[in-house]
Formats: structure tokens, sequence, C-alpha cells
């Protein structure tokens, strides 16, 4: 969401902003609602203005003994009356028009993000760990898991349908502990606060973030008016909805391990095989509360933050700043973090990190008082993968595989495995 005020005031600028996104000018359209909205309510208060005037009037009339101009007030009152209450109509419907332009609009990029269409025009930042060689040809994770007896597709179609997994015995357990070790690290070293959150929200909460009211479809909704959460994101986040935040209190730093649905609508044939993109699938989330003039230097803190569980699991990664084309919708900046797959010889995402300025603040009405000063500022959100768990568990499989099928547990994870090292068939 956009602050009226800033688009009157910097139309040419935001106008560019949305160009860089491959979008066409929109202050005009909003502007003109804008103008709409403005004229209506000055209408409205010269009405009111003028109500009150009339009501005086019957009173001093009815003084006078003047019937005549009593009864000229009266109706007078009345018109005016029934053009406020039709106004105040009219003034939802405006207000709801210009609340949906707004709504649909995606953040604007910050000056440094590349500008492009897609991902073949996204920066890189840095690596990180060698690429493995194997002196065996390396397997992708599904057929890893389906050797070892551990990970049934089949079994979870008869069931569920496509897009889900069934993991058993010793990789249901690495799975656990891939997020136990992340949540103790995030935690336990990099001071993020622990939560468990609703699995359910409702449309406010999503509208708050910015999945709703564009991206319905990407949800899975229940009867009850619920919608299941898309990423921990949305219950952190508006853990501060609709509050005033002392400026001591921040930042603010959530953590939450827990499942993440999504329809996967517009993915249709791709990654059907394996557990890339799901319907269901495990997630460590991270999100920050900032003041705005910590929420550069934060971006990096969180990147650094998930980072680091891949350097201590020892996998190779990649940093990538995203193109203004293959941002997400609240983002201003976003990194990606991709790590190494040997059976896909490539790089796969495995963390976004975003900074999102005031943009999910001012959907959701969160500010902060400075200390000494009575006037409120909106506070800056962040989000970040630390990791998505399951494609953790998929970079595991496939860099710690072995020419007998077999995969070596990582050192950082065997004190969450009760004992197994190895994981064998």
């Amino acid at each position: 969401m956009f602050d009226l005020k800033w688009i009157r005031e910097n139309s040419e600028a935001f106008d560019k902003g949305l160009a860089r996104r491959g979008l066409d000018p929109l202050s005009p359209d909003i502007l003109k609602i804008d103008q709409e909205r403005r004229d209506h309510l000055q209408a409205l208060q010269d009405a009111q203005s003028k109500r009150n005037t009339a009501s005086k009037e019957i009173g001093k009339a009815k003084a006078n003994g003047d019937e005549a101009a009593a009864q000229a007030a009266i109706d007078e009152v009345a018109k005016l009356k029934s053009f406020i209450q039709s106004g105040q109509e009219v003034e939802r419907e405006i207000e709801g028009r210009l609340k949906d332009l707004l709504s649909g609009i995606p953040n604007l990029p910050h000056d440094d993000v590349p500008e492009g269409q897609d991902e073949a025009d996204n920066e890189l930042v840095r690596t990180n760990g060698d690429i493995p060689s194997f002196d065996f040809e390396p397997k992708e994770h599904f057929d890893i898991g389906e050797s070892l007896g551990l990970m049934d597709f089949e079994g979870a179609a008869q069931m569920s349908g496509a897009r889900f997994v069934l993991l058993s015995g010793a990789l249901a357990r690495l799975e656990r502990a891939i997020a136990q070790f992340m949540l103790d690290l995030q935690t336990g070293e990099h001071g993020y606060t622990e939560v468990s959150p609703p699995l359910l929200v409702k449309s406010n909460a999503l509208y708050g973030t910015g999945q709703l009211p564009k991206f319905e479809e990407d949800l899975f909704k229940t009867t009850t008016e619920h919608y299941l959460i898309p990423t921990a994101e949305v219950p952190l986040t508006n853990i501060v909805a609709d509050t005033v935040i002392e400026e001591d209190y921040l930042p603010r730093r959530y953590t939450a391990f827990s499942p993440c649905f999504r329809s996967e609508a517009g993915s249709a044939g791709r990654d059907t095989r394996g557990m890339i993109r799901q319907h269901q699938f495990m997630k460590v989330e991270l999100v920050s509360i900032t003041k705005p003039e910590q929420s550069e230097e934060e971006l990096e803190r969180m990147t650094n933050c998930a980072e680091e569980v891949l350097k201590r699991l020892k996998l190779p990664y990649r940093v990538i700043k995203l193109c203004t084309g293959d941002m997400g919708f609240g983002a201003r900046r976003t990194y990606d973090i991709e790590v190494w797959l040997p059976g896909q010889d490539c790089y796969r995402e495995i963390s976004s990190c975003s900074v999102c300025g005031d943009f999910q603040a001012r959907r959701m009405n969160v500010r902060f008082r400075k200390e000494g000063e009575k006037s409120l500022q909106f506070v800056h959100t962040l989000n970040g993968s630390g990791l998505a768990v399951g494609r953790t568990l998929v970079a595991v499989l496939e860099n710690y595989q072995q020419a007998d099928g077999s995969v070596v547990v990582p050192d950082v994870l065997k004190p969450y495995m009760g004992g197994i090292d190895i994981i064998k068939a």
C-alpha cells in the first residue's frame, strides 16, 4: 500500500518505479479517484456545516414566532440530511475503488535493484563452497529417497493427489533434525524469538502481508472463510498488526517452523517429480520488524543468518539479487539463496530474503513512536526463509549421497539423529 500524499507529490517517481516493474503509469488513475474523493468529502463537510446552521435557524425562527421560516429551515435540514446519508454511501464506494486499485499495485523497487524481466536478468552477489565431484553419476533426491524405501510419492498421491510426499523412518527424522537445527541456530545464536503460530488465518492477515487480493488463486481456502497459510511470514508479521510500538521495542525478530500450503497455480509441468514444488512443505521462516533506518542493514543480517545454515551443513550455494521482473509483490529488494543440487547439476532456490519497507506496515497499520516525539511513523518489515526445510533435505540427500545409495548425515545434524550417522536402505 502506498501513501497517497507521497504519490500526489511524487507522481513521476511513482510511475517510474512502476515502469521498472514493467507496468504502465497508474498515478493518473489514482489521482483522479483521489481528487474525486477529496471533492466529495469537501461537499459532505459543506453540507454538514449548512445543516448545523439551518438547525440553529429552526430554533431562532420558532423563538420569533416565524413558523414559515422555521418550516423552511426544517425542510433544508431534511434535504441536507438526506444528501449526507446518501453521500456517505458514495464516499464508501469511492474509497473502495481507490483501495482496490492501490491494493493490486506491487511495491516499488529500490534504485539499486537490477532492471529486468526474469531470472536471466538477476545479479550474482557471491558464491560459497566448492561444487562437489563424484566418481559416480549423482542421482536426484527422489531416486535416492525411493531407493532407500523412505520416500513415497505414489502412496501420498493415493490419499492426497499429486505434489505430496510421504517420508518415513530416517528421512522423516532427518527432516525434523534439519528443522530443529535451524531453530536452535536462529534462536540461540541469531536472536530470533521462536513462535508457534496459527496455520489458519483470516483474509485481513493475508491482505496485510500482500497475498490478498491479488494472489488468492495461490491459496487454499476453507469453508469457514479461513485460509491455510502459504508461509509463516503471514502470522509472524501480523503479530504487530494494528499496534503502536515503542521505539525501544525495535527491532523485533521472529522465527517459526511450520507447514506451508500453496496451490502452485500456474506451475503445471514444472518440477512434477520430487519435493521441489509441493502443495504442502515445511519451512523455518524469519521475520523482522524494524525502524526505517534499520531495515537495509537488517536485510543483510537476515540473509547472513539464512546463509549460516548452509555453511554449517557444508552445502555449496550462491546469493542472487533479484531483478525488478523477478521480485515478489511486496518486496523492495530481494536476495535469493540458491543451493547446489548435484542430481540436477544446477543451483536451485532455497531461500528468499526481502525488505518490504513500509509497504506491509501501511496495509496492517503498524506504527512506532520515536522517543520524545508525539508523531508516529510506519515500521519496516522483512521476511526470509531460514530455510525451506524440504529443499534443504533435498540438498543434503544429493550432496551427501554415496555410490552404494546411502546418505551420510552432516556432522551438525548428527546430535539430532539419535545415533544415525548413515542412512541406508
